[in-house]
């Protein structure tokens, strides 16, 4: 699998439901702080959301909790 990034806020429920997940399943990530301005940005100039979480996995973009979604892109970027 290559790199997946999450975009969180530490007050969203959804975000931690979206870690523990990504825990429960060996999923390596990367966390950015969507409260930072400077990552703020980032998350909004690739997902267009200001929402979180907001996940980037190699360039797919996923916003909010979606596990089933979540499974199908690391399962289809591990088979490359």
């Amino acid at each position: 699998m290559g790199k997946l990034t999450i975009y969180t806020t530490s007050v969203c429920p959804w975000c931690k439901k979206t870690k523990e997940f990504l825990k429960k399943n060996n999923i390596a990530y990367t966390e950015k702080d969507a409260t930072v301005p400077d990552i703020q940005a980032e998350m909004m100039e690739k997902s267009g959301q200001t929402g979180v979480p907001v996940l980037d996995i190699d360039g797919q973009i996923i916003v909010g909790y979606a596990p089933e979604e979540i499974l199908k892109l690391v399962k289809k970027k591990e088979k490359k």
